[in-house]
């Protein structure tokens, strides 16, 4: 069984809209008032107590008019972004205090069938709401819902993510692995086959940041110029243009973040389907982002975000997701001799050509060749392992290719430096 989340656009009235904002305003007073009291507690005793929302209600009774599972939620998400931040303070902030503004959600637990789900209706009954909630449902799910997050995006849309427990059945086996070497100008380059049969791969850049931030910076310009608060303190209240353009640039912002995540999906799909062993590198995202100049690029490719996609993913359909070791330099490696060029750390080198063995290298094939090499390790090793998955067939035409090739796919070197997830 695994957990998966599908979202979906909601339709509530107006009187379900009513009561959604007092939802979303009740988990953000109760984060706030949360916050600001362990806050305060901290800075006077060193210590953070233990505080829930059941302390406000007798002091707020209108706390007892929403969901109470949505409070201890975000009791819940407090907590954990306490430890979160207390753990590893340089990777998450402490908490911050929520504001209306920006995106708000708030998430509830699926319990004795207070959420209920009619894909023939297409609505969904959340706890508290007597009327259900219309819903677009453009695919189906088979499983037991675990919880829910309703979230209200800056341009007024409602969504819902419903997180399932379901039994997703693995791929049917093939015999094929593949390397992953991403960028800037080709989003990635992969280098996949079965040690006979080799190609490679350019998928372009997208860049829908790119192409409509035109668009964008107009309408921040025609933003800018309507009636709203300027500073802190300013009292000037916002004008009905000013709401108008704000909703328009947050619409844009959506449909870049929706473009994106769509075909990173896509990819992400195709890789898995396609290969048994996929291998990618380990990239120290957020040392890369430091580099100024490339920082905006960086953001919107979005690499992070495909690399979780092929390790889940990879999980759910029974493939093995292998991340190369950070150190292992695949860029500067020469995929065929093994010899490392320290020149190739200069980003400006696109080629070079082997002072050993003369092969000449284009900078991104090379990277993802040596993940391809690892991942042909990997496979020779899942077929030597007399999986009943792997046919006769397929097993010979390995050993045809090590007749052919007797260099071995992968030096002893590399298999050591990989690392496996996902698995």
């Amino acid at each position: 069984m695994h957990l998966k989340a599908y979202r979906y656009r909601i339709y509530p009235n107006k009187q379900q809209e009513g009561y959604l904002s007092k939802v979303f305003g009740c988990v953000r007073f109760v984060w706030n008032k949360m916050l600001d009291e362990k806050m305060n507690a901290r800075n006077e005793t060193g210590h953070i107590p233990q505080i829930t929302p059941a302390q406000y209600k007798e002091e707020y009774p209108w706390l007892y008019e929403v969901d109470s599972l949505a409070l201890s939620n975000a009791q819940l998400h407090l907590e954990k972004a306490f430890r979160n931040h207390f753990s590893n303070p340089k990777r998450f902030e402490k908490p911050s205090f929520k504001k209306k503004r920006y995106e708000q959600s708030f998430t509830t637990n699926s319990v004795n069938g207070n959420i209920k789900i009619d894909f023939d209706e297409g609505t969904i009954k959340i706890p508290k709401l007597d009327m259900p909630i219309k819903v677009k449902f453009h695919r189906k799910f088979e499983g037991h819902v675990k919880s829910i997050i309703v979230r209200k995006k800056p341009s007024g849309r409602y969504y819902v993510s419903i997180l399932v427990h379901e039994n997703i059945e693995p791929l049917k086996p093939v015999y094929s692995a593949c390397g992953i070497d991403v960028g800037i100008k080709d989003f990635t380059t992969i280098t996949q086959g079965n040690g006979i049969d080799k190609k490679r791969l350019h998928i372009p850049n997208p860049k829908y940041l790119e192409k409509t931030e035109k668009m964008l910076k107009k309408l921040q310009r025609q933003l800018d110029r309507k009636a709203h608060p300027r500073r802190k303190g300013d009292k000037t209240k916002k004008s009905k243009n000013y709401i108008k353009y704000a909703k328009r640039v947050a619409k844009l912002h959506e449909r870049i973040t929706d473009q994106r995540m769509d075909f990173l999906h896509k990819l992400s799909y195709v890789v898995i389907h396609e290969n048994q062993v996929i291998v990618a590198e380990d990239l120290n995202v957020e040392g890369m982002l430091k580099n100024h100049h490339l920082a905006k690029a960086i953001s919107s490719v979005s690499w992070s975000k495909f690399i979780d996609m092929l390790k889940y993913k990879a999980d759910w359909y029974g493939r093995e997701f292998i991340k190369e070791d950070r150190f292992f330099a695949s860029t500067q490696n020469c995929s065929i001799c093994g010899y490392k060029n320290p020149l190739l750390k200069d980003l400006s080198v696109r080629e070079w050509t082997c002072p050993v063995c003369g092969t000449h290298h284009d900078r991104d094939e090379n990277s993802s060749d040596n993940g391809y090499e690892i991942g042909l390790t990997h496979l020779k090793q899942l077929v030597g392992q007399e999986l009943p998955e792997f046919t006769p067939v397929e097993k010979s035409s390995v050993d045809d290719r090590a007749a052919m090739h007797p260099k071995s796919t992968s030096s002893l070197k590399q298999e050591a430096t990989t690392s496996t997830s996902g698995r």
